[in-house]
């Protein structure tokens, strides 16, 4: 990846195993499930239906943030983060992003880093 896109990262809604999870990964990719089942130690992964992830959440699908969800899930960051200065994510309305270190997301969300893109 080159280009600006690269800093700029989406929310995404899962369930592995049927258990919430949450997956920040760069917008020009997409979730790998099977990665995202493994490393979750699950035996399968798959997206959450939009109406789940929006109640789940409380944001609206398209401005979803991994900060201030309704209920704290485990969140996975996608490795592609690793050795960028800042990224952006979603800070809860659509068009909103907010700049963050990639090092202080995951303190914040007490999330990890994985190979989770396809």
């Amino acid at each position: 990846m080159n280009g600006w896109y690269e800093k700029v990262f989406k929310t995404l809604m899962a369930k592995a195993d049927e258990q919430p999870v949450c997956i920040v990964i760069p917008v020009a990719c997409e979730a790998g499930m099977k990665k995202v089942a493994a490393a979750f130690s699950a035996r399968k992964a798959k997206m959450m239906p939009v109406p789940d992830a929006e109640r789940m959440t409380g944001f609206q699908v398209g401005g979803i943030s991994p900060f201030g969800q309704k209920k704290k899930v485990p969140v996975l960051l996608a490795q592609e983060a690793e050795g960028q200065a800042t990224i952006f994510v979603n800070g809860g309305g659509r068009g909103l992003q907010v700049e963050v270190r990639p090092e202080d997301l995951l303190r914040a969300l007490d999330a990890r880093l994985a190979d989770v893109t396809a």
